[in-house]
């Protein structure tokens, strides 16, 4: 059974959606902006909140760190100062951790770099965010399989050859993961979503949680992720769609979060058991609607029962259903009976009932 434990949460078909706030740097490199998130997060319903971790200078080239980056969303002049501006530190983790704690929800980060992930092994957080740009870096990927945390890793822009080769690389190092369907567009249109790629990770990797990174804006589609067998959603976080910032736009707020968390529980509830069968509350209505075979014409004991004396219709009570009538024809009545009786197997004789 594939099963995915993060924090107190068991994330498994059976389980309902694990819902990760994704933050990122939407907080513009305010402690206190971040907290509001989290709180706002929380009241929503999420399971998680999640920023992102990188050691900038590691991470880009000195072209990419000192290429000048202007525009509304700049926090500083290059793109380095820019990513700089809104990177958190040790102490700043360190007290968003003990906040998350404190408003009971989990916390985590991605980490961009081995650097950051060795950052995230300090803090002890519950689960490593691997980006869909690293789903090709096997280094990373093995590093992080490797702590023994468990590890959620995107797969936008990649071929199913990049999935699979990231899979074996996981589970090369014993890796606890899971796999998130995810179109690398911001905001992605509905004809770019592929969610049934869901069910082929589903078929392909029968011991792994799959799920779904949603940088849509459209509300339906978590809850069809979450029907195809997607148990971990995670969709971009702001309180201001208006504000600074390239994922703003893109993001929900606290009340589309809510109104998400809250339909992923009622799809949760109707999806139920794969078992058909009838349930007791529907039994008031089968005895109104339910057809039932009965007499046409009055007839005495004895009499062999013809098709041209049986018809179905709802008669409110209890009976032989029509699909036993080809077992009815050519048995015998074993009582006097009155037009439109309601037969049952005590009034027949010699019926295979």
């Amino acid at each position: 059974m594939r099963t995915l434990k993060i924090g107190r949460a068991e994330i498994s078909d059976s389980s309902a959606a694990y819902v990760i706030a994704e933050i990122g740097h939407n907080h513009g490199g305010d402690l206190e902006e971040a907290k509001a998130l989290f709180s706002a997060a929380a009241a929503a319903g999420a399971s998680a909140v999640k920023l992102q971790k990188r050691d900038n200078r590691a991470l880009f080239t000195r072209e990419m760190f000192d290429k000048p980056y202007s525009g509304r969303n700049s926090y500083g002049s290059t793109y380095g100062e820019h990513r700089e501006a809104l990177e958190f530190g040790d102490a700043e983790y360190r007290e968003l951790q003990e906040f998350a704690s404190r408003i009971g929800i989990d916390f985590f980060t991605t980490a961009f770099d081995e650097t950051s992930l060795e950052f995230i092994m300090s803090l002890e957080l519950p689960a490593i965010k691997i980006a869909s740009g690293d789903l090709t870096n096997t280094p990373l990927l093995k590093a992080a399989g490797a702590t023994g945390i468990p590890v959620i890793v995107s797969t936008g822009g990649a071929n199913l050859s990049d999935v699979v080769g990231a899979v074996s690389a996981l589970e090369s190092v014993a890796a606890n993961f899971a796999l998130l369907q995810c179109t690398a567009t911001y905001p992605a249109q509905a004809q770019q979503l592929n969610l049934r790629v869901i069910d082929t990770y589903r078929q392909m990797f029968p011991s792994t949680v799959i799920g779904y990174s949603g940088h849509d804006v459209l509300d339906v589609v978590p809850v069809a992720a979450f029907s195809l067998g997607a148990r971990i959603i995670e969709r971009h976080f702001t309180l201001d769609k208006g504000a600074p910032g390239s994922d703003h736009h893109f993001s929900q707020t606290p009340a589309e979060m809510q109104a998400m968390v809250e339909d992923l529980a009622t799809a949760c509830q109707a999806l139920g058991s794969p078992v058909k069968r009838q349930i007791p509350q529907e039994a008031p209505a089968l005895e109104k609607m339910a057809k039932t075979l009965v007499v046409l014409g009055s007839h005495p004991a004895g009499t062999i029962v013809g098709r041209e004396m049986i018809a179905a219709k709802t008669s409110g009570r209890s009976g032989i259903r029509p699909s036993a009538l080809e077992l009815v024809l050519g048995a015998r009545l074993s009582r006097d009976v009155e037009d439109e009786h309601v037969l049952k197997p005590s009034d027949l004789v010699d019926a295979q009932l």
